[in-house]
């Protein structure tokens, strides 16, 4: 049997008729398969217990994974409120599933109960890749993905997104199976007979100079070149900021901030010249400090980037795609049963209604293949010697293989 992959998304005021709407559209497509995995995106107004339910009855308690998102799209369209499902089967494919609470207090004891629950390899199945989903406001993606990276080992290959709640900055949650939790890292061990593909892209652009982290606290940046790091951020954008119509000293309100540093936002300096780490700033505080989604070193060097070309990010998740397709030709294969793309939620923000253009491009650089896609407040993508590790402001796609199309 090849592997077959399908989607269904919906909206709606009830969460149970939304979910089950969702997984209907799904199992359609699907034309009565044995049901693997079932991963499942929602938006932060619906009732993710009552989601989950809908799904694990109407896929009969298959293995499930998902999580809050900050906005959801499929090949069928994007929504900013709605519930999108997708199914997999396959014989080619095994599926783990599992969870672990308490990760913003113990990343390292999180990750290792996880690891204690997957197996270490699968006969028959030697290429092992993990979906890691994250608590959003938990402030640890950088050390989760650090931790999984030591501890699952290297031949591990790992993708992932921390959970959204649509900017609200309240609560997000993963979901595991039946469980539906904040404060926990999940995790879905896909052991596969090819490799599966991977890519991640980003449309920001380097516009200061460097500077420096010169007092951080987890995942609060206090200064940056010894000066509250918030009045140096208005500084260094303030005058690209004024040519777009935008007063920094007027910024104000929550989302007037999360809109902002959407567009100018932090780029960490590699070893690679000319590439970066996004790190997305969330918030500020009274203090002038500001809140990222994951641990700032300090000493770091960075420049902030301009994020405002809408160009260069309407091609960012139809790059990213591209990115993992010529992995997958190296790997020996150019047919493919689906794509799971985790998106920045900065990313939406951003484009605006042009996010739409975004999905389009992408749909076209895939041809016929479904796409499950939702917004994020945080990407993963881990693939030894390559850009890869925590990031923001980015988009990353895990392509699965159809074994039809094996060279």
């Amino acid at each position: 049997m090849v592997t077959k992959l399908v989607t269904g998304i919906s909206g709606g005021c009830d969460s149970t008729s939304a979910a089950t709407a969702a997984v209907r559209r799904a199992k359609e497509k699907l034309g009565g398969r044995r049901i693997d995995l079932s991963m499942v995106y929602s938006s932060s107004e619906y009732d993710h217990r009552k989601v989950v339910d809908a799904v694990r009855e109407a896929t009969k308690n298959a293995p499930l994974i998902g999580a809050s998102s900050g906005g959801v799209f499929t090949e069928e369209g994007v929504m900013g409120s709605g519930v999108a499902v997708s199914l997999l089967s396959s014989d080619d494919i095994k599926v783990f599933t599992a969870l672990s609470e308490g990760v913003k207090d113990d990343p390292e004891a999180a990750i290792k109960k996880i690891t204690a629950k997957l197996p270490d390899n699968v006969d028959g199945y030697p290429h092992l890749t993990a979906i890691a989903l994250i608590d959003g406001l938990s402030g640890v993606g950088e050390e989760i993905t650090l931790l999984a990276s030591y501890l699952f080992g290297r031949r591990l290959g790992i993708v992932g997104g921390m959970a959204g709640d649509d900017f609200r900055m309240e609560r997000t949650f993963v979901f595991s199976d039946d469980s539906v939790c904040t404060n926990a890292l999940s995790v879905c061990l896909l052991a596969s007979k090819m490799p599966l593909a991977t890519g991640v892209a980003y449309g920001h652009t380097p516009m200061s100079g460097s500077l420096k982290a010169t007092a951080t606290s987890g995942n609060v940046l206090r200064e940056i070149n010894g000066k509250p790091a918030w009045d140096v951020w208005k500084d260094e954008t303030r005058d690209a900021a004024r040519r777009r119509g935008i007063d920094v000293n007027q910024l104000k309100t929550p989302s007037e901030i999360a809109q902002f540093f959407a567009n100018y936002i932090l780029g960490l300096a590699t070893e690679k010249e000319g590439e970066y780490k996004i790190r997305w700033p969330i918030s500020t505080n009274e203090d002038g400090s500001l809140n990222f989604t994951c641990c700032i070193a300090e000493n770091a060097s960075f420049r902030i980037m301009d994020g405002s070309n809408p160009e260069d990010q309407i091609n960012v998740t139809a790059e990213s795609v591209r990115m993992a397709k010529e992995s997958a030709r190296a790997a020996g294969y150019s047919e493919f049963a689906g794509v799971v793309v985790f998106e920045c939620v900065v990313r939406r923000l951003v484009l605006g209604d042009q996010f739409f253009e975004s999905v389009d491009r992408t749909k076209k650089e895939l041809h016929t293949v479904p796409l499950l896609g939702w917004e994020t407040y945080g990407e993963i993508q881990l693939d030894s010697g390559k850009f890869s590790g925590f990031h923001n402001a980015t988009s990353v796609a895990l392509l699965l293989p159809d074994c039809d199309g094996v060279a």
